[in-house]
């Protein structure tokens, strides 16, 4: 392979890219409107692609819009066993090469692909998200173009750190050095539905570090990340260094854990499935080359705690923004809030005033603020607690509560006050647009943080509102480990590549943080090297002398 033994390239500084406002009348949007236009009118075939090449099985399933459930978009090709063990020889062939191409040669492939996001491919992609899992153009502007062009640059940045870093000490006559080297088989990358962002970012942060990856997408959101692979091709990725594999999990999974080749899982998703897949390589650790590294994040229960010092406005819209932006389908959705008595009755009157404003319905209507869930199965999980709320007799609805999955699946912004802090809507993780609130005594503030901290399994994202410091202060010193994502007066949604690294720890996943280097260093591994000048050339110690 060509290296560039003469010169020390610097990677452009990156800069977070500038979100679109899609305003009324501005170039943008007329551009966004007519892909979404050119993209619903057709239905297109996707197939698996192995090693560069297009693969169907005939095993078909349906993309549909959550918020026009008749309408299909694509149909597309599903992996079965024999698909999925041809990927992992076709990942293993391209490592080879792949594993020694420069480090300058693998980022400049991918500064390409952010590019070309950026510009030729940002509608596509962004009408693509919303048409496939109904996002609002903000919402999906944020994520499909902006967090992943993000996620691009910064990690093809942070790669050179990670290659920078080097011993601090080198005795006279000796030099000491590391090799940041790929791991040995292949990244197992498993996207969850709500992101693009993520979907593009699992499968090629390990291979931006020189890996390869076999890339199983949520069955009910390949449709933009199809279009991602085209990208991938276009920037010049070689064959095989990932391979899209859509098809039931236990499927895809149980041929990728029973691999001797296995070298990580890099996963989104729920905790229950991310348990499961540690129980498998738990069980099949024996059989590995190596010990697979294991990067998930799982979601959370995450919290909004206000001190009597909050400023209510403020408080309220964020509480709304964290609800029910994306239909509260994000782990770090704002889904339990603890309110003090004397500034409720506040809370509440701007809640019931602004969640009345709220629109909800088709993506291409931009005047919408919510959208469809994403299918039947979110749909009835999401309803269900809903209901338990309504018979329940500690808790009840005090905002929004119908639902309606004739069109699409509807779920109406909905707000459920309780007497019990241990309710069932406060611990369990809803994804939906869903908020429990709990109204505390003013003077039990601290008493109160500790229920927060030990009613959740999760520990993902939070915030807390108060302009008092000293509150802030307890705040973060009894929350210090309900959250790896923290927010002072803030939503605890919307965390930015460069700016606040994401991830949680307890049930909320390993904490490898998604957005800086600590998550690329997950998929290197290091060869130390001493080389020495003036080596010994008697085997004696001078403390053996006679004397």
């Amino acid at each position: 392979m060509i290296t560039y033994n003469n010169s020390k390239l610097k990677v452009p500084q990156p800069q977070n890219e500038p979100v679109f406002s899609y305003e009324p009348g501005s170039e943008e949007k007329t551009l966004l409107k007519n892909a979404l236009k050119e993209l619903k009118g057709q239905k297109i075939e996707i197939p698996l692609i192995i090693g560069g090449k297009e693969v169907k099985t005939g095993d078909m399933g349906k993309v549909v819009c959550p918020h026009d459930h008749q309408h299909v978009l694509a149909e597309y090709h599903k992996a079965g066993e024999k698909e999925v063990q041809m990927a992992i020889e076709a990942s293993q062939k391209a490592w080879k090469e792949w594993q020694e191409y420069s480090w300058e040669d693998r980022v400049a492939i991918f500064l390409k692909a952010a590019e070309l996001l950026s510009t030729k491919y940002r509608n596509i992609v962004n009408a693509a998200t919303m048409l496939s899992i109904s996002k609002t153009a903000h919402q999906a502007e944020i994520d499909s173009a902006c967090e992943l062009i993000d996620f691009w640059r910064f990690n093809c940045y942070f790669v050179q750190q990670i290659y920078a870093e080097q011993p601090l000490i080198n005795p006279k006559g000796i030099w000491n050095y590391t090799h940041t080297r790929p791991l040995e088989g292949f990244v197992f990358a498993v996207t969850p539905f709500n992101f693009t962002a993520i979907a593009g970012n699992l499968p090629t942060s390990p291979a931006i570090m020189g890996n390869v990856t076999i890339w199983k997408p949520a069955s009910t959101a390949l449709y933009a990340p199809y279009f991602l692979m085209k990208i991938f091709k276009e920037a010049g990725l070689p064959d095989g260094v990932i391979n899209f594999v859509p098809g039931s999990g236990s499927t895809v999974g149980n041929v990728c854990f029973n691999d001797p080749r296995l070298a990580g899982v890099h996963f989104t998703g729920s905790t229950a499935v991310f348990q499961s897949m540690w129980k498998q390589v738990g069980t099949n650790i024996a059989k590995y080359n190596s010990y697979p590294r294991i990067v998930g994040e799982t979601g959370g229960k995450d919290f909004i705690f206000a001190h009597k010092t909050a400023d209510v406005k403020k408080l309220a819209i964020a509480m709304i923004r964290g609800a029910y932006e994306y239909q509260g389908q994000k782990c770090s959705a704002a889904s339990r809030s603890y309110i003090p008595k004397s500034l409720w009755s506040d809370v509440r009157e701007i809640l019931e005033t602004e969640i009345a404003k709220i629109k909800m319905g088709d993506v291409e209507d931009f005047t919408n603020f919510m959208n469809a869930v994403i299918d039947k199965n979110a749909f009835s999980d999401i309803t269900g607690y809903i209901d338990y709320a309504k018979q329940s007799d500690d808790a009840e609805i005090i905002i929004g509560g119908n639902y309606d999955d004739s069109k699409g699946y509807f779920v109406e912004p909905t707000v459920i006050l309780t007497t019990d802090p241990k309710f069932k809507t406060m611990e369990e993780e809803i994804f939906g647009p869903v908020m429990t609130v709990y109204v505390y005594d003013d003077d039990k503030y601290e008493e109160t943080l500790d229920i927060c901290d030990q009613t959740s399994p999760y520990a993902l994202t939070g915030a807390v509102f108060a302009t008092e410091r000293g509150a802030i202060r307890t705040a973060m010193k009894k929350l210090e480990h309900a959250s790896g994502n923290f927010y002072v007066n803030d939503k605890p949604t919307g965390s930015i590549v460069g700016q606040q690294p994401f991830g949680g720890a307890r049930a909320s996943g390993t904490n490898d943080k998604a957005g800086s280097y600590q998550n690329l260093i997950r998929w290197v591994s290091t060869r130390a090297v001493k080389e020495n000048f003036n080596a010994p050339e008697s085997f004696e110690y001078p403390f053996m002398g006679e004397k």
